[in-house]
């Protein structure tokens, strides 16, 4: 077996009386990819604030590497070698991909000497090699403002990546993205977990199957509600009630909004077809009228007509 890279000790965190995490216990071994679903307000981005040190815990340890971490400050825990990607893509749209990840190799993380200094023949190589992994190999030097979502975000998965963490914490990272772009996220971390320890926050239950090949944590209301593969989670009575039920609610009261709306819509055009059927007897009463009074003239000039023949 191999040692935990990871372990969350009985973490609680309280918020003005509100536990975001209630006894949590957590444990990542070294080169394991997890993903960690749960509904929203299960504790997920508080999961992560702790192991950053953004949040620091009311009650319980975090220990990295054995290290106990809890009352170490953000920027100690990063060089420590945890890196972290936010939902939303964080990077310098008006850089190249290459100049990004030569920023993020540079540990002076100092812009102007990023881009004013020559690179090493080793950082321009790892960057080559990232670019490459990434498959933005032919983008490297249009500016990233013009990529796609998906592509920014890889991008700033590489960027983690060129930091060396030792374990990555990826948070959403299907979040917007079409379905080929969410397959080559997939494709990615899959392929960094081969090197690196991983955990997925995730949403996307499809995305979810593509990248679950170990284990799977499920999060509910701050505590660790199961753990399995993904195939015993699916079918666990207690997330199909508490997650994956409710996503089964809200889709079927979208469905039933959607049936609201065509009602609305038929109940709509129903009326609009009475209005026009309303308004063609009336045009034919009009035309009928109009007949009546062009067969009374007729008649009329037949009759004037015969009177003065007599």
């Amino acid at each position: 077996m191999n040692a935990k890279i990871l372990e969350i000790d009985n973490v609680t965190v309280s918020f003005d009386g509100f536990k975001a995490l209630k006894g949590l216990n957590f444990n990542l071994e070294q080169g394991e990819l997890r993903v960690v679903i749960g509904p929203n307000g299960a504790g997920k981005t508080t999961f992560l604030d702790v192991i950053t040190g953004k949040t620091k815990p009311t009650e319980g340890q975090v220990y990295f590497k054995g290290k106990n971490i809890r009352s170490f400050a953000e920027h100690e825990i990063a060089r420590l070698g945890i890196g972290r990607k936010f939902q939303t893509p964080r990077v310098y749209l008006n850089l190249t991909p290459r100049e990004n990840l030569e920023l993020a190799c540079n540990r002076n993380k100092n812009v102007f000497a990023t881009l004013f200094r020559r690179s090493s023949r080793d950082e321009y190589r790892t960057v080559t090699g990232l670019l490459e992994t990434i498959g933005l190999s032919n983008k490297a030097n249009i500016s990233a403002g013009l990529l796609s979502h998906g592509e920014k975000q890889r991008l700033e998965i590489g960027m983690l990546v060129a930091q060396s963490p030792d374990l990555l914490l990826v948070d959403e990272p299907a979040a917007g993205l079409t379905d080929e772009e969410t397959y080559n996220v997939g494709e990615l971390l899959l392929a960094l977990a081969e090197s690196h320890s991983i955990v997925v926050i995730e949403h996307d239950m499809e995305f979810v199957r593509q990248i679950a090949n170990n284990k799977v944590t499920v999060l509910h209301e701050g505590s660790v509600l199961c753990e399995g593969n993904i195939e015993e989670v699916q079918n666990d009575p207690r997330v199909i009630e508490v997650y994956l039920g409710k996503q089964e609610e809200e889709v079927l009261e979208e469905r039933e909004e959607i049936l609201e709306e065509k009602a609305i819509i038929l109940e709509e055009k129903e009326e609009i077809l009475e209005e026009k059927a309303i308004i063609l007897e009336k045009e034919e009463e009009e035309k009928e009228e109009i007949l009546e009074e062009e067969v009374a003239m007729l008649e009329e000039k037949e009759e004037m007509e015969t009177r003065e023949e007599i």
